[in-house]
């Protein structure tokens, strides 16, 4: 079956920067407050929360972070509402970027966002400019262990549902449509798979290779939108190089 491997090592190096950093804490906290007042406190009868939580667990938040953002979203001192945007514009190189964000301050938030495009030499554009080179994909990463037989692994990925599956750099990497994401997710819960990774994302139909000196200045265009609260998440269609792992 067909991978995504560029793209995989894209998500996983932003994951490392963005725990590097000490933001995925508070952007994990603002998605559950924001699924917890569309859906009510209860995961049971909340998919898009159970959705989140797994997500949460799978960037190792701790569960009593978890339980307190719940309370803390669904209780009645809690009148800050975040509103979902989506900005698109372009980095150097002619590199795509779609970047998400959740404000409670869309002018705030806008200008940012217009001032990171604008310093790191890109340019922001209107809406749809460049979301057409991407698609809508749920993601589950499951680490592979020495006892892992990868056509096992294939299959319960199949019979989950999956629609695509990948192995990458001692990860497997399950592709699903975004409607049938939740349920692929929990058949394989439900089986005792823990996961790396787990949400919907926007994966690139096309990749651009950049020189060096432009991948340095979409680095750092990614590394200030990581910087950035409001900003949940950015996605590109550059090829950059892996970092190193952090000790």
């Amino acid at each position: 079956m067909s991978g995504h491997s560029k793209w995989a090592n894209i998500k996983r190096t932003k994951g490392k920067t963005d725990a590097a950093r000490g933001k995925v804490f508070t952007k994990i906290g603002r998605e559950i407050v924001v699924a917890v007042k569309a859906g009510g406190p209860d995961p049971n009868s909340n998919a898009k929360l159970r959705d989140v939580i797994a997500k949460a667990k799978a960037a190792n938040v701790p569960n009593d972070n978890i339980m307190r953002s719940i309370k803390k979203a669904s209780g009645e001192l809690n009148n800050v509402d975040y509103a979902a945007v989506t900005y698109e514009g372009y980095a150097p190189g002619g590199v795509a970027v779609i970047v998400e964000a959740l404000t409670d301050n869309k002018n705030r938030t806008a200008s940012d966002v217009r001032h990171i495009f604008d310093k790191t030499g890109g340019s922001m554009g209107t809406n749809g400019c460049v979301s057409y080179l991407f698609e809508s994909k749920g993601v589950l990463e499951i680490e592979k262990t020495d006892k892992s037989d990868d056509d096992e692994m294939m299959m319960e990925a199949l019979d989950a549902g999956a629609e695509d599956f990948a192995v990458e750099d001692g990860v497997y990497i399950i592709t699903t449509s975004p409607a049938t994401f939740s349920e692929v997710r929990e058949n394989l819960e439900k089986k005792n798979f823990t996961f790396l990774r787990s949400e919907l994302d926007m994966i690139p139909s096309n990749y651009v290779d950049v020189t060096d000196e432009v991948a340095a200045k979409v680095k750092r265009m990614l590394d200030m939108f990581d910087d950035n609260d409001d900003v949940q998440n950015v996605y590109h269609n550059a090829v950059l190089p892996m970092e190193e792992e952090e000790e």
